[in-house]
């Protein structure tokens, strides 16, 4: 079993809820094993920023704060981070890793886990190069991380749009009205497929599937004049393509506006969806991930994020997720197949193929039960 004097948690990029959750259970699991914690203030940027200050009090109260069992009390239940949040491109440069590196080696932090997105696992991997044994905890709203079913975060923003979704077509029920509503992303359409699908959206466009606008608007219309439909909703990903500078979501509307007479609206759920107390998923999800990340740091392993796969909590190698990743993004950069076995490289396409069939099938299904 390795040793560990102390491990550093930091929350960085966006945040969600359930990322307190994990802290949680990181902290009362490393506190278990007799290695004492401390938080991060503000994601990477508490880590350069401890670098540039001298007086212990100020780094204490700005940069690291040591957590114990009474510090996590409670946090289970609340949205957002207690360690907040930031993103920081200084990080990414030389002289932000030796700042870095000098914060862990002049405060005895042996080790790092870090909830975030792929950002954030970049991050964590380049501590992992420079001596830091680091693991990354998948916390954004958005499901965009390839490697794992879910993200901390990704159910309890599906329950707060779905609250709110289901309020917008009271409105719409009562002035006989359609709303397209925008839903966040990142450019991954799960958020918005789920939701339409749960919420009887009469169309759900998302940027993984093509949208056939005419055929949107034909269903629209026949919905309310042979059918006599009086609430309509319409869901649009957030990561659609704007139109001549217009949101796609929004000249959407106008188009279904002006082309069935249907009095339209545009509505943008945005950042609203990240708060929120986290579902019970969500708190479990992250607590047996922060457990699992302490123990695979007690086993000697690093560089690894945490996943969810086939309901179990699992692990993938860093460099794997990334790459994984931008390979189902269409985001492939020169060089980044260099170094993965054919096994490897084949495990990549299969859960590539996997996340577009599972799409498919979704969407599929929303075209023959929403109307």
């Amino acid at each position: 079993m390795a040793k560990f004097r102390k491990i550093g948690i930091l929350s960085s990029g966006g945040d969600a809820p359930g990322m307190n959750a994990a802290i949680r259970a990181v902290t009362r699991r490393a506190l278990s094993q007799g290695i004492e914690v401390v938080g991060i203030l503000g994601g990477y940027a508490g880590l350069l920023g401890a670098a540039d200050e001298s007086d212990p009090d100020v780094i204490r109260a700005k940069y690291l704060r040591p957590l114990d069992t009474r510090s996590v009390s409670n946090i289970v239940t609340r949205g957002g981070t207690m360690l907040y949040s930031s993103r920081c491109p200084e990080f990414k440069t030389e002289a932000g890793m030796a700042k870095a590196l000098k914060t862990c080696h002049e405060h005895e932090i042996d080790a790092v886990i870090a909830i975030g997105g792929d950002g954030t696992f970049r991050g964590a991997t380049d501590l992992t190069n420079h001596g830091i044994p680091s693991i990354g905890i998948p916390g954004t709203i958005d499901n965009d991380i390839t490697a794992t079913d879910q993200t901390i975060g990704f159910d309890t923003a599906l329950n707060t749009a779905l609250t709110m979704i289901d309020a917008l077509r009271d409105t719409a029920e009562s002035h006989a009205r359609c709303i397209v509503t925008e839903v966040m992303g990142n450019g991954c359409g799960f958020l918005s497929l789920y939701l339409g699908i749960a919420t009887g959206a009469i169309s759900i466009a998302i940027p993984e599937m093509p949208f056939d606008r005419a055929y949107a608007i034909n269903r629209i219309r026949d919905a309310r004049e042979k059918h006599g439909k009086r609430g309509i909703i319409a869901i649009c990903g957030e990561g659609m393509p704007d139109i001549n500078g217009v949101k796609y979501g929004q000249d959407f509307a106008d188009e279904i506006a002006a082309s069935t007479g249907i009095d339209t609206r545009f509505t943008k759920l945005g950042h609203i969806i990240r708060g929120g107390n986290p579902t019970l998923r969500d708190r479990l999800t992250a607590t047996q991930m922060g457990v699992e990340a302490v123990n695979m740091l007690l086993e000697g392993r690093s560089n690894l994020v945490m996943c969810v796969t086939e309901n179990r909590i699992t692990s993938v190698d860093i460099n794997f997720a990334l790459v994984l990743d931008r390979m189902y993004k269409n985001k492939l950069k020169d060089g980044d197949l260099e170094g993965f076995t054919g096994y490897q490289l084949a495990q990549m396409k299969a859960r590539c193929e996997a996340r577009h069939a599972k799409i498919k099938r979704l969407y599929g299904i929303s075209y023959d039960i929403c109307m």
